[in-house]
C-alpha cells in the first residue's frame, strides 16, 4: 500500500538529498510545495521526467494558509525542512520569519484541522543551541536554547519548534539539524561574508546531505513497515558522528587544502569571530545512529569526492595562493557581512557581539604565532584530544536542574520544581500526574512572566520563557544573571560584568545598549 508524504523545503540540499533517498522506497508517493520561481520551475520538469506519477508538484507559500492545508489533506506524513537560511535570513528576516515562524504556524494548524492527523517531522536546527567553545563543547538535547545575538534564523527557528511542542498535532518529531555538508558548498562560502562568522576554535559535528536523506527515509519505513511508537513525540539531534567532529579551523584547513594551501596560508586570524556562533559536538547524535544506521563516510571522504567531481578544483594549485588570498578572501572582508567591515565601519552591535568590544578584537592581530588554536593544542588548560574524545562529553555535560536520565515516565512534581528552580523561576501549578509531561503547566520566570508549557517543552527539550527569549531582541547578559540554567553556557564565552542588550530598530539596523 503506498503512502503520501508531503515535504516542504525539498528543492534545498537536504531536501533534495530526501527525495533522492526516499524514492528509492517503491511505496513512496510525494507531494510537494514549491516557491514559483526560475531555480524551482527547472527542478519540478527534471522532478517529472524522473519520478513521473508518484510525484506531485505544486507552487505556493507556507505563508499562505490555503496552500499549507492543500499540501496536508490526505497526506499519511510531513517532513518540513523548508527555511530560509543565513545569509539570506540576515539580509531578508521578512522572508525568514515567512519560513521559519509564520510558515510552521500555517503548517501546524494545517495538520491539526485534518480529519486524519498525519504524521510530522519536523527538521529545526543546532543553531538554536548558540555558541559553543573549548570549555563545553559537547551538548545534547535538553540543554539551554541561547540562539546567537542578531541571528534572526536562529530565533525564528526557536520559535517554530516551540510552535511544533505547543501544538495539539498527535505524532510529531523535531530533528535538530548541524551544519550541513554538501557538493556545492565550497562555492557557496566565497559569495558572502558569512564564512567568517565561524570561529577558528568552535567545535563541529558535520552531516553531509545524502545521510540525512537517508535517515528520514530510514525512518519513513520503520515506521510504515513496523510502527515506531517510541520514535515519536521526541527531539533529537542529527550529527555526523566522531568522523565529523572537527573544529572551525580544521574545516578550512581541509577544504583550502583542495587548491593548495590551508587556514594559515589564506587567511588572519582577526578575519574571523571568536564568539557568537553556534554548532557543537552531540553527545546524543548515536541515539538516531544506534537505531537507523544512516551515517557513512568521514570529514575527509567529503573533501575527497568533492575534489573527485570537480577536478578543475586542482587547477587553483597553479595559481600563488597570494592571488588567490586577494582576489577571494580579502575581496569578502569588504561585504556587509563581514566581521572586518563591522570593525572597519564601526558596527558597535555587531563588534560587541562577535569579539566582546573593539579592543578584544585588536587584541587578536594578524600573526598566527600569536593566536592560540585549540586543535593544535594551543590554548591553555585545554587538550584537545581529550576533549574531542566522547568520553570526555559526560565529564564536561551541563546540568538540567533534575535528574535527565529519569525516563519521562518517570518525571514528577519534585523534577518540576526543581527544573524551575535552577531556571531562576518556578512552577505555578500545584498538582501533576507522574510521567504526563505533555500536559501544560503554569510556570514563572525570574522576570516575573507568566507562561504555560508542557514539562516535555522545558524539561527535556530546553525551551523556557517564551517573553524573554524573543524575536529581534537578545538580552542574556540580564537573563544569565538570574538564570544559572543559562549562566553556565553564557559565561563560556561572555563576562560575569558584561551587562549589553542587543536589539533590532525598525529598519533593521543593529541596536546595543550597556546598562549602568
Amino acid at each position: 500500500m503506498s503512502i503520501v508524504v508531503a515535504m516542504t523545503g525539498a528543492s534545498g540540499n537536504m531536501g533534495q538529498a530526501v527525495v533522492r533517498e526516499t524514492m528509492a522506497l517503491p511505496y513512496i508517493r510525494l507531494r510537494l510545495l514549491f516557491l514559483d520561481e526560475k531555480r524551482e520551475r527547472r527542478l519540478k520538469k527534471k522532478w517529472e521526467k524522473r519520478y513521473g506519477d508518484r510525484l506531485e508538484i505544486f507552487f505556493g507559500n507556507l505563508k499562505n494558509e490555503e496552500d499549507c492545508r492543500r499540501l496536508v489533506f490526505g497526506a499519511d506524513y510531513v517532513v518540513n525542512m523548508a527555511a530560509v537560511i543565513p545569509p539570506l535570513a540576515d539580509k531578508r528576516p521578512d522572508l525568514a520569519k515567512d519560513a521559519n515562524v509564520t510558515g510552521v504556524q500555517n503548517l501546524v494548524t494545517a495538520i491539526e484541522d485534518c480529519p486524519r492527523q498525519p504524521r510530522l517531522i519536523h527538521i529545526s536546527t543546532v543553531a538554536l543551541y548558540g555558541n559553543r567553545n573549548a570549555i563545553h563543547p559537547w551538548g545534547r538535547v535538553g540543554d539551554p536554547l541561547l540562539p546567537s545575538v542578531y541571528d534572526e534564523y536562529g530565533m525564528g527557528k526557536l520559535i517554530g519548534e516551540r510552535i511544533v511542542l505547543d501544538s495539539k498535532i498527535e505524532t510529531w518529531a523535531v530533528l535538530r539539524q548541524t551544519g550541513m555538508l554538501y557538493e556545492k558548498l565550497l562555492m557557496s562560502n566565497i559569495s558572502d561574508g558569512l564564512m567568517f562568522h565561524t570561529p577558528f576554535n568552535v567545535p563541529i559535528e558535520w552531516v553531509t546531505d545524502r545521510d540525512s536523506g537517508v535517515l528520514i527515509k530510514n525512518i519513513l519505513k520503520e515506521d510504515h513497515e513496523q510502527g515506531a511508537k517510541d520514535f515519536w513525540k521526541n527531539v533529537y539531534n542529527i550529527g555526523g558522528g566522531a568522523a565529523y567532529r572537527t573544529t572551525g579551523y580544521e574545516t578550512f584547513d581541509m577544504g583550502f587544502s583542495m587548491i593548495g594551501g590551508g587556514t594559515e596560508k589564506f587567511m588572519s586570524p582577526n578575519w574571523h569571530a571568536t564568539r557568537n556562533f553556534h554548532c557543537m559536538w552531540f553527545s546524543d547524535s548515536d541515539v538516531l545512529e544506534r537505531r537507523y544506521a544512516y551515517q557513512s563516510g568521514s570529514m575527509r571522504d567529503f573533501w575527497s569526492d568533492i575534489k573527485k567531481k570537480n577536478r578543475y578544483i586542482a587547477l587553483a594549485k597553479c595559481i600563488p595562493s597570494s592571488w588567490i588570498t586577494a582576489l577571494v578572501f580579502k575581496r569578502l572582508l569588504r561585504d556587509g557581512n563581514a566581521p572586518y567591515r563591522w570593525v572597519k565601519d564601526g558596527n558597535e552591535g555587531r563588534v560587541k557581539a562577535f569579539f566582546g568590544g573593539r579592543k578584544e578584537w585588536e587584541r587578536i592581530g594578524t600573526r598566527w604565532a600569536d593566536f592560540a588554536v585549540w586543535c593544535k593544542n594551543e590554548i591553555a588548560g585545554h587538550d584537545y584530544k581529550e576533549e574531542i574524545d566522547p568520553s570526555y562529553a559526560a565529564r564536561s555535560a551541563l546540568s538540567h536542574g533534575y535528574d535527565d536520565a529519569k525516563p519521562s515516565e518517570e518525571i514528577d512534581l519534585s523534577d518540576i520544581r526543581s527544573a524551575a528552580h535552577f531556571r531562576g523561576g518556578e512552577c505555578l501549578s500545584e498538582t501533576f500526574e507522574k510521567g504526563d509531561v505533555y500536559a501544560p503547566l503554569d510556570w514563572k520566570c525570574a522576570e516575573g512572566h507568566v507562561f504555560r508549557a508542557s514539562p516535555f517543552t522545558g524539561l527535556k527539550a530546553g525551551h523556557w520563557c517564551p517573553l524573554c527569549v524573543r524575536e529581534g531582541y537578545w538580552d542574556f547578559d540580564l537573563l544569565a544573571k538570574k538564570n544559572p540554567f543559562y549562566a553556565q553556557v553564557w559565561y563560556d564565552s561572555h563576562e560575569k560584568d558584561e551587562n549589553v542588550v542587543y536589539w533590532y530598530d525598525e529598519e533593521h539596523a543593529t541596536r546595543v545598549e550597556v546598562r549602568e
